[in-house]
């Protein structure tokens, strides 16, 4: 008798062990870690700390910005793909750096196979943006310019080489048939401040950390890069206009690690979508230039899979190399 009551107690034990997270407890039932894998300041950062502050608000647990960047974003994507697959460490950045990188690095991660995707948080556009230093205010103006002043321009690499900030600058020099130097930073922040002090000539950057310094007189605005011209913008011309088919921009994305929970992914996924429909956010995100995505995961995934061969092909057919 005594033997078949503990064998009962055990198998309730081993079915308490192996219930999913979210039936063991109400997710989140501690404080939530975002890294943003870019030093403070940048597009990644300013979404992040948007995003934390209103989860916060709803969900009464802390959820705190780690900023940890290095190697394009891959240091800190690495960190989160490395962590325990429950939900309380992300990582939000900019995922077209994310699929860029397994043509060019040797990553100790698999894009495809270590992450969880969670949600496409926003998209916007780069901004083309000169200091005030350089005597050109149209795309014609730049190229001229830069011809003018063969492999003397200064060209910043906003995320580091190998990010898609650098394969922006890269694909528009060879199309433009023009040559400038690249400096790389760590995160858009420390490379916006630069070209405002003239440390740096040129720029392709998210419009969310970069248009308010053009509003201000900081930097000059060239060109933008998405399809069509933006409605905060309508006098600006996209790059496309000069170069067809010329696209890039910040896409956003928000990540967990393999392996956690699907309604935790879910939880977090209608947390985001619901944070991007209030009004407050929505009028900021239109203010910034960026737009809010209705992927689901699953989309979401896709999107990833779909875009890494693609990034392949141009930094083969550019020959891009990370020196």
């Amino acid at each position: 008798m005594q033997k078949r009551k503990f064998t009962s107690m055990l198998m309730g034990i081993l079915a308490l062990t192996v219930l999913p997270v979210s039936a063991q407890t109400a997710y989140p039932a501690k404080p939530i870690k975002i890294v943003v894998p870019f030093p403070a300041g940048g597009t990644s950062d300013v979404l992040a700390r948007m995003l934390g502050q209103k989860m916060t608000e709803s969900w009464g647990q802390p959820v705190v910005v780690e900023n940890k960047p290095g190697s394009s974003g891959n240091l800190g994507a690495d960190a989160v793909a490395k962590s325990a697959a429950d939900g309380y460490t992300l990582v939000l950045m900019d995922v077209g750096n994310l699929v860029i990188s397994p043509a060019l690095f040797k990553l100790p991660f698999s894009v495809e196979k270590d992450f969880a995707p969670v949600a496409m948080v926003a998209y916007s556009p780069h901004l083309l943006a000169v200091s005030t230093k350089v005597p050109a205010n149209t795309p014609g103006e730049l190229v001229a310019y830069a011809k003018a002043q063969k492999g003397k321009l200064n060209y910043a690499v906003a995320a580091g080489m190998g990010s898609a900030s650098h394969l922006a600058g890269v694909t528009y020099a060879q199309r433009n048939g023009i040559e400038w130097g690249y400096v790389p930073y760590k995160g858009g922040a420390q490379a916006i401040t630069d070209l405002i002090g003239g440390e740096v000539d040129v720029m392709f950057n998210g419009m969310v950390a970069t248009y308010p310094h053009v509003k201000a007189s900081k930097i000059k605005l060239i060109a933008i890069s998405s399809a069509k011209r933006n409605a905060q913008l309508p006098d600006t011309p996209t790059v496309a206009e000069s170069l067809p088919g010329f696209l890039t921009g910040s896409f956003q994305g928000l990540l967990a690690p393999a392996g956690t929970p699907k309604a935790v992914i879910d939880k977090l996924h209608a947390e985001v979508q619901r944070i991007a429909a209030l009004p407050d956010v929505r009028e900021r995100l239109n203010t910034l230039g960026a737009e809010p995505s209705a992927m689901s995961p699953a989309e979401f995934g896709n999107w990833l899979k779909a875009e890494i061969p693609v990034m392949a092909k141009i930094v083969k057919d550019e020959k891009i190399t990370v020196e």
